[in-house]
């Protein structure tokens, strides 16, 4: 057998990932389209030649979902914003919670994921991934989701999904879910 050159390698393994997130099975996951009714705020684009991208004029699909099979496992959850009004400017990350019926957690954003300043023109799309850890049922340590909401940066209100993924695992941080978001990027990408 011929060995690969570690680039090779490293890209085969990269489009592999690639064509799995963008596969037309949903593999237990959702696809939900809502369009946000929030406040308009700051997107926290640092473009001043272009507006922030407002919440009432973009639309917010999550899904398909790679959802996490069983406790210990790692699911992905895409979120992917069009653009449906003029030309907007967007830069950070998105702001995720996770929710019960009586609690609220922050997820935190990918520090290893580089914010960059996008311009979306009317129908361009920027997308980024919730990465989580799933959580064991009933175990007090978990946090037991129902809900998922996003916002865009610098924005109180956002757009809420179903949580159907099972429990979400918790870091060693009381309360802090084992999770993460990307900063946005454009569709494509």
């Amino acid at each position: 057998m011929r060995a690969l050159p570690i680039r090779v390698a490293a890209l085969a393994a990269a489009l592999t990932a690639a064509l799995a997130l963008t596969s037309c099975g949903h593999d237990g996951g959702t696809e939900d389209s809502h369009r946000d009714t929030g406040d308009s705020g700051d997107s926290g684009s640092k473009n001043t030649d272009v507006a922030a991208c407002r919440p009432d004029d973009v639309t917010l699909t999550a899904g398909p979902v790679s959802a996490a099979p069983a406790a210990g496992d790692t699911g992905q959850v895409p979120v992917t914003l069009t653009n449906r009004g003029a030309r907007c400017s967007l830069r950070g990350f998105p702001v995720v919670r996770l929710k019960s019926d009586s609690t609220t957690w922050a997820v935190p954003a990918d520090r290893t994921s580089t914010p960059r300043d996008l311009t979306l023109a009317t129908g361009d799309a920027a997308l980024f991934t919730l990465t989580y850890v799933r959580g064991r049922e009933g175990d007090g340590t978990s946090l037991p989701a129902t809900s998922l909401t996003v916002a865009l940066p610098g924005t109180a209100h956002g757009t809420s999904f179903s949580w159907s993924y099972g429990p979400v695992g918790a870091t060693a941080t009381a309360g802090t879910p084992d999770a993460s978001v990307t900063a946005f990027q454009l569709a494509g990408d």
